[in-house]
């Protein structure tokens, strides 16, 4: 059966969704290798946590304002997928960048070139991926390509803690944070190929004659104020790749060199959580409703925030909070997504997904900046605790927007 009868007759395990979540399997392998040990790599070249909330706040604005326009684009274009394989090669290539220079700068400036890349290509994948099965499905396929990306999420950093294993025997040099960042360049650019290769595109509306401000303003009004609250919650939902440097540094008086390594697995456990929980996540809520499970997933990232400004580091309470890290975004970047594709019509379906990437990244920009710098000028309990206070209002706010729309 072809992709379109596939999707008429409401099957939603087709050839595209499979294609576009090994696309996403080879993209988070690769940069989640690199992302894994980028910490890593700023504590051995003596970077402060404020360059690392800097590295991730620049790469996340540069990949919002990249999202607008290529929601726009994926409206306006018959053949989206060249476009989102130049995405995706971008940030393959750059991730392979990282290590060239052991000079912070120097990372924050290729790093941002790959996010945006990955800018890009997000809106173009979930607007490939929303056409590609049914509305009733969404949840399950935007689910089943949270799970296939979150699976090279997880192989990504077990992969990167091998190699740094090996490195560690060897001489202490940066030479195995470069290896990393070269081979994790690999998946990235096949990544590229397997949206070419795999996906086939669908006819979908071409409004040819809107303008960016206008396909915008096309976005219903329910919409616009879901996004506020996602973007609220965003200003405390900060990188993950902190929890590494933080989880790092708190454990290297106790375990010294081992102590990187440690915070690497503890990545990898919040990705293998992330990895199963998403499809379930996404089933559940098609069946049960999504607004209760995403207030649920922003209610866990709020509870993170507590345990980290409230405890003390120790290896339990860290592995608690890597746990309900990665439970919280399996909820959160399923359901997210399957809303936005629920309340945005046809028409404007890849402008919708670029608006919300664009509030999310934004909102990223501003947690991890403020984030970094509240750590490194006054104190990591001061940083999550701002944190904390933000995911309970986005919470609250999403929570209302959403109930708002629903009469």
């Amino acid at each position: 059966m072809n992709d379109s009868r596939a999707t008429a007759s409401g099957k939603w395990l087709n050839r595209n969704v499979i294609g576009l979540a090994t696309n996403r399997f080879l993209s988070d392998f690769g940069h989640e290798a690199g992302t894994a040990i980028l910490p890593l790599f700023l504590t051995a070249i003596g970077a402060p946590a404020m360059a690392l909330g800097a590295i991730e706040g620049v790469a996340d604005a540069l990949s919002s304002f990249t999202k607008l326009f290529s929601g726009w684009l994926g409206d306006r274009v018959e053949q989206r997928r060249p476009w989102a394989a130049a995405g995706y090669l971008i940030t393959g290539v750059t991730t392979g960048l990282y290590g060239l220079f052991a000079w912070w700068p120097w990372t924050l400036v290729v790093r941002a070139l790959g996010w945006g890349g990955r800018g890009l290509r997000s809106p173009l994948h979930d607007a490939l991926l929303a056409g590609s099965v049914p509305e009733s499905a969404h949840g399950r396929a935007f689910g089943f390509d949270e799970a296939a990306d979150t699976v090279g999420a997880v192989a990504g950093p077990l992969a990167a803690l091998a190699i740094v294993g090996l490195a560690a025997k060897g001489d202490g040099s940066l030479h195995g944070f470069n290896i990393i960042f070269w081979l994790a360049a690999v998946p990235g650019i096949l990544a590229a190929v397997a949206i070419m290769t795999l996906v086939s595109e669908r006819a979908h509306p071409i409004s040819k004659d809107a303008t960016f401000a206008g396909s915008l303003q096309r976005l219903p009004g329910e919409f616009r104020r879901y996004l506020s609250g996602a973007f609220i919650f965003g200003c405390g939902d900060f990188s993950h790749t902190m929890l590494i440097m933080y989880a790092a540094q708190s454990l290297a008086p106790t375990y010294g060199q081992g102590a990187g390594a440690i915070a690497i697995q503890l990545y990898a456990l919040h990705n293998i959580l992330y990895a199963v929980g998403s499809y379930p996540a996404g089933a559940l809520a098609d069946r049960f409703g999504k607004t209760g499970f995403l207030i649920a997933a922003y209610g866990l990232a709020a509870l993170m925030n507590l345990l980290l400004f409230s405890l003390a580091p120790s290896i339990v309470a860290l592995i608690l909070i890597f746990v309900l890290a990665g439970a919280g975004y399996a909820l959160q970047q399923s359901l997210e997504r399957a809303i936005a594709a629920d309340m945005t019509p046809l028409e404007v379906r890849s402008s919708g997904f670029g608006a919300l990437a664009a509030t999310n990244g934004m909102g990223d920009l501003i947690s991890s900046g403020v984030v970094g710098l509240l750590w490194t000028m006054v104190s990591p309990t001061v940083a999550f605790a701002y944190a904390f206070v933000m995911t309970i209002i986005g919470a609250a706010v999403t929570w209302a927007a959403l109930r708002s729309a629903a009469k």
